[in-house]
């Protein structure tokens, strides 16, 4: 039994249980309210079974159908749980259970979730410290090094992945530590891509995250959701649930012939775990148009994840850590030409695989103009809002996007 000098303190759980209680009571949650109840008292297998029901809930159709209040429900039962293995000295799953609530729960509870992380995550450190435990994120054999070993590509090589017409039409411009001036008159006023370097080498990121024992060490034992499969269009495609240590094995060993390769895609990462937040910085060129930041999303996986042909609604800076990708890029203005889906959910995908075009089908595209690029380490691109754009990893790769909206009108350019 582990005996800490404090137990995880959860101040807006306590405040809030009575009305969130209330609130799942009258959408029928009486036995989730007897549970947690009796979670609170202290009945341990209360709180697990708290957690299953909430768990159903959540999964009792689409996602988009859950009742908010579910997802506080989950978030409340996480937190009950994770007390009680934390008072067990069971650091590892108490971060499993408080990052589920994170994910999957709602935002009422978000502050209580945050700190009880914090919390643990300082126990577990002390007891390494003092040698009460070894830890070794659960993997003894894991392999350490470069994420990313250097490596010179050969074009032609590189040719035979890539789809058709690949690096042989206009290439996106590329500029040398662009002035924020100089990206709003020249680029993003006239909703135009281009690549800037020279402007991320002062973050910590750009080092750190190329060392698997540095990502393993701040982000290891943490659970994280990822992708399963070619990309989200294929009938393989499902998501699921593991440790950042389970993550990083399996990106190492997907390697470039995985047929069921692992993806962390689009996924709130810096939200969830500070350490790598810390690691980077917003650009100055995100401030541009008077907006404000929408999304900060993690892009890892291993060489051959595939983000097929799509636009989105807001500006985007995506910035390449570690590895290269490729980026193909079709103007707004093509979107008729490249047959996006009419079902609500995927009107912003194109139903034309890049890496297989079926000419017969969609004889507009053969023809029609773009321009791309290698992305390199150290690099962003600037994304227009809807511009169609087609993502395939070179290598194993970490990037960020940014996402922001303009409040002069301009998100709509391109």
């Amino acid at each position: 039994m582990y005996s800490p000098a404090a137990a995880i303190s959860t101040p807006t759980l306590d405040s809030e249980s009575p009305a969130l209680l209330q609130s799942i009571t009258s959408h029928g949650g009486y036995a989730f309210t007897r549970m947690a109840t009796l979670a609170a008292a202290g009945d341990q297998r209360a709180a697990e079974a708290a957690c299953e029901m909430a768990w159903e809930q959540l999964h009792s159709g689409p996602w988009h159908s859950v009742l908010p209040v579910w997802r506080d429900a989950y978030s409340m039962a996480c937190l009950h749980v994770a007390k009680f293995h934390f008072s067990n000295g069971e650091f590892r799953d108490a971060l499993r259970s408080l990052d589920l609530g994170i994910i999957m729960g709602g935002p009422l509870l978000r502050k209580d979730l945050d700190s009880a992380i914090e919390a643990v995550s300082a126990a577990k450190s002390r007891q390494y410290h003092n040698g009460i435990a070894h830890d070794n994120n659960g993997r003894e054999n894991a392999r350490s090094g470069l994420l990313v070993p250097p490596r010179e590509f050969d074009k032609s090589e590189v040719l035979q992945i890539l789809p058709i017409r690949s690096l042989s039409s206009k290439i996106v411009a590329k500029r040398s530590a662009l002035s924020l001036e100089a990206f709003l008159c020249e680029y993003f006023l006239s909703g135009s891509p281009v690549i800037i370097t020279d402007c991320m080498a002062h973050w910590p990121a750009t080092t750190r995250w190329n060392d698997m024992d540095y990502l393993r060490g701040v982000a290891g034992d943490r659970t994280v959701p990822v992708e399963v499969g070619k990309n989200y269009l294929c009938s393989d495609w499902k998501q699921d649930l593991i440790t950042f240590s389970e993550f990083l094995e399996r990106v190492q060993s997907n390697g470039c012939t995985s047929k069921v390769p692992t993806y962390l895609a689009q996924h709130q990462l810096f939200d969830q775990i500070n350490d790598l937040r810390k690691d980077i910085s917003i650009p100055e060129y995100c401030y541009a148009g008077g907006g404000e930041l929408r999304s900060l999303n993690a892009w890892f996986g291993p060489a051959g994840t595939v983000t097929p042909l799509h636009h989105d609604p807001h500006h985007n800076i995506l910035a390449q850590v570690v590895g290269k990708k490729y980026v193909r890029l079709y103007s707004a203005s093509c979107s008729e030409e490249l047959y996006p889906y009419s079902e609500t959910m995927l009107c912003n995908s194109s139903q034309v695989d890049l890496d297989n075009i079926d000419e017969v089908e969609f004889p507009k595209v053969r023809d029609l103009e773009f321009i791309d690029c290698i992305l390199e380490e150290g690099e962003m691109l600037y994304i227009p809002p809807k511009w169609w754009h087609y993502v395939r990893s070179m290598t194993t790769s970490f990037s960020v996007s940014f996402w922001w909206s303009s409040d002069s009108g301009s998100s709509m350019v391109g």
